[in-house]
């Protein structure tokens, strides 16, 4: 099934502006349950030097150069994105490039720490990205992935499955949902594909859940995915008759309930060789290894005749 999440045409149409990304954070900065920030925790799940060389793929207007700054002042921040619009309002373009994930600009070896952060899932061909950020990863550094899990915010996918359901010619099976486990990198499939190229993955869940008091941010997160959702709707349902058949849904569910809950599951996958959480065990393996290596048996001499 083709994938409109990394289709380079819907996704450019999404980021021309970081106003759909925008949408997005603020709806989980103002409607999470519990309130965390998410950057401040994906960042405090991996260990910090704090004079590391960084580069940030697909860095968008550079939510994670700010939290770093505030914590690491001497870190050398690199970042890059496929979008310029994406990055017309980042606050450090001194060492901000274009540039594609899948071709990176960097000699190898050059970063202690790589981040793609909720990214990857846009990348055509994600083996291809992921062999760049091998690349152009120090032996002892890291890479760090953000993404969604494939089961996060089932209330919206059952939303617009009976809205579908409705909009579709009676009889229809196999009734498919936007988005519904076709994004190429999530915390699952993130952690299989990781492992094609790191001796060691680590993944960090961080379960939350958007509770909306009424419908209208609910229908404005959706509706900042449309250009690269849309096109996969069955053939002779439009989004705005299966929206405003969500709109009807979410508004029942408010009346009754007071507030719409949708739960959300997104995280942190951690790649490495030799660094970060898998240091302490290599060193013991080490140990463990000379401790248990057989002794070279010592030839006797022989005697004179």
């Amino acid at each position: 099934m083709f994938n409109f999440a990394n289709d380079p045409q819907a996704v450019g149409r999404m980021y021309l502006t970081d106003e759909s990304l925008r949408i997005r954070q603020e709806t989980h900065e103002l409607y999470s349950e519990p309130k965390v920030d998410f950057t401040d925790w994906a960042l405090d799940s991996v260990s910090w030097r704090g004079d590391e060389f960084v580069l940030d793929v697909g860095s968008g207007p550079g939510r994670y150069y700010s939290a770093l700054m505030s914590r690491f002042p001497d870190i050398k921040y690199y970042a890059c994105d496929l979008y310029p619009g994406m990055v017309q309002n980042h606050p450090y373009k001194k060492s901000l490039s274009l540039a594609d994930a899948q071709r990176l600009p960097y000699p190898d070896a050059s970063f202690d720490v790589v981040m793609a952060n909720h990214m990857l899932f846009h990348v055509p061909d994600v083996e291809r990205a992921l062999r760049e950020l091998r690349r152009v990863v120090k032996p002892g550094g890291f890479v760090m992935a953000t993404t969604n899990s494939i089961h996060t915010m089932p209330e919206f996918q059952a939303l617009m499955r009976r809205a579908i359901t409705l909009l579709s010619p009676p009889g229809t099976a196999n009734v498919s949902v936007p988005g519904q486990h076709t994004d190429p990198f999530t915390l699952e499939s993130g952690t299989r594909l990781l492992c094609h190229h790191f001796f060691a993955v680590v993944r960090y869940d961080l379960p939350r859940a958007l509770v909306f008091p009424s419908a209208e941010p609910a229908l404005a997160y959706l509706n900042s995915t449309r250009s690269v959702r849309e096109a996969e709707l069955p053939q002779g349902v439009s989004w705005d008759e299966m929206m405003m058949i969500v709109r009807e849904q979410m508004g029942r569910l408010i009346d009754h309930f007071g507030e719409l809950t949708v739960n959300t599951l997104s995280g942190l996958l951690v790649a490495t060789d030799r660094g970060d959480f898998i240091d302490e065990y290599i060193d013991k393996l080490a140990n463990i290894k000379e401790q248990t290596k057989p002794m070279t048996p010592q030839r006797k001499p022989r005697r004179g005749r």
